[in-house]
């Protein structure tokens, strides 16, 4: 049986589902592409015709979408990563959703004007706007976080992944949220395990 294919590379929204595989323990192939001409290369485009990455091959399955990926692995491969009964799987998806819907359309803002715009045409109330902005998720964040370490249950979860996995973004334009305590606490712990560790190595 041939091992997964995992198409995309660390330094990109990619990550999110390399630290997935890497959660999960399972063998695989990293197919480094980029998000530039290879990804719309017709042979990529087959595989998601999308143009973007990541994306995943693991037997008949093609799968596009990080969040919807990293929930695959870990149903499929993660054991206690995916949670047992239908209301916990529930909470997984909805933070999964709330990562892609709530932090990070007002994360990019700030990415773009930190890393991808000229010094000189760049607009601080663009990114003074979506740092107000984000303080309302934050606040959701910290206090779904109040007295538990772990957003489902008491353990690491693919809920937990996904959030944490979007978020990183924030680590890389230096996005502080230490005065939501609980956020802080909960992020050092995702962002201290080996399996990211390993998955920002990979090229």
């Amino acid at each position: 049986m041939n091992k997964p294919k995992l198409f995309g590379i660390s330094g990109s929204r990619a990550l999110r589902a390399i630290w997935g595989m890497e959660e999960v323990g399972i063998d695989y192939e990293q197919v480094p592409v980029t998000f530039g001409a290879d990804s719309k290369a017709a042979e990529y485009l087959a595989v998601n015709p999308n143009g973007r990455i990541p994306a995943l091959i693991d037997g008949d399955l093609h799968l596009f979408e990080s969040m919807a990926i990293n929930l695959y692995l870990a149903k499929r491969y993660g054991g206690a990563l995916y949670p047992a009964n239908a209301n916990d799987e529930a909470k997984a998806w909805q933070w999964s959703v709330w990562g892609i819907s709530e932090i990070e359309p007002l994360q990019m803002q700030i990415v773009v004007q930190k890393l991808f715009t000229p010094e000189d045409k760049r607009n601080p109330k663009v990114v003074e706007g979506a740092s107000k902005g984000l303080q309302r998720p934050l606040k959701v964040l910290d206090a779904s976080l109040a007295g538990r370490d772990w957003l489902i249950g008491n353990r690491f979860s693919v809920a937990d992944l996904n959030v944490a996995a979007v978020m990183h973004l924030m680590k890389m334009i230096n996005f502080t949220y230490a005065e939501h305590a609980n956020v802080q606490r909960w992020a050092d712990a995702c962002y201290a395990r080996p399996a990211l560790a390993r998955a920002l190595a990979r090229p």
